[in-house]
């Protein structure tokens, strides 16, 4: 099976099966389908077409020196196989193909009425939402003094909606927040970073998840 394709394959099989249809397959036989071309297929193809130059695409660089490789069988010249990789540019002139040089490439994502502006560190952070959900967690301290004065504040979307079950891991953020405090830690960015890890370690340990985590530290 395809990645990603199981369920639609396996549809079909109910489907044929419902009808009273006995549907071999790889689960219940030693049978397989392939969707691509086998080296004898290939070779076969190479002598009957005759090709002048051959550009083999799709699949992985061991792939394609494979597929070069039969078409050299074939009888072509090595000069007339050409192996180019996403972004290379290649020109035909003359009944001969070369490597020509290069353009700049990749995936190009939309989204929505944006095209290409969303970027990979984006999809992560909707895919982590998505998968294990997002805490954020508030807490006001004292700016002379580095006590706490509020808080924390915890808030879940897609974690839980259990609205008690952080009350045990406050008490752990208040104690990292002192300790930090008491060593010297007085910027809000750095105990903002103690409280991130206070919480991540806890619901890492305790849930097995790996939610969003975004903390607040507000001096008053």
């Amino acid at each position: 099976l395809i990645p990603g394709n199981e369920k639609s394959v396996y549809r079909v099989i109910n489907e044929l099966t419902r009808f009273g249809a006995h549907v071999v397959h790889k689960g219940n036989a030693l049978v397989h389908v392939s969707g691509h071309a086998s080296a004898g297929e290939l070779l076969h193809c190479y002598e009957v077409v005759k090709p002048k130059n051959v550009l083999p695409v799709h699949g992985e660089w061991r792939h394609m020196r494979a597929n070069a490789d039969l078409a050299m069988q074939s009888g072509l010249a090595e000069h007339n196989v050409v192996i180019a990789e996403n972004g290379i540019t290649v020109d035909v002139a003359d009944g001969h193909a070369d490597i020509s040089g290069s353009v700049p490439c990749g995936y190009i994502y939309v989204d929505g009425q944006t095209v290409g502006e969303i970027t990979e560190s984006s999809l992560k952070d909707r895919r982590i939402l998505g998968e294990e959900g997002f805490i954020s967690v508030v807490v006001a301290i004292d700016s002379q003094s580095g006590k706490i004065v509020a808080g924390p504040d915890i808030h879940a979307r897609g974690f839980t909606e259990d609205k008690t079950l952080f009350d045990d891991v406050k008490g752990d953020i208040e104690k990292a927040l002192a300790k930090a405090v008491a060593g010297g830690f007085n910027g809000t960015h750095q105990l903002s970073q103690v409280v991130r890890r206070t919480i991540g370690s806890w619901v890492g340990e305790e849930h097995r998840r790996k939610p969003m985590i975004i903390p607040l530290v507000i001096e008053v």
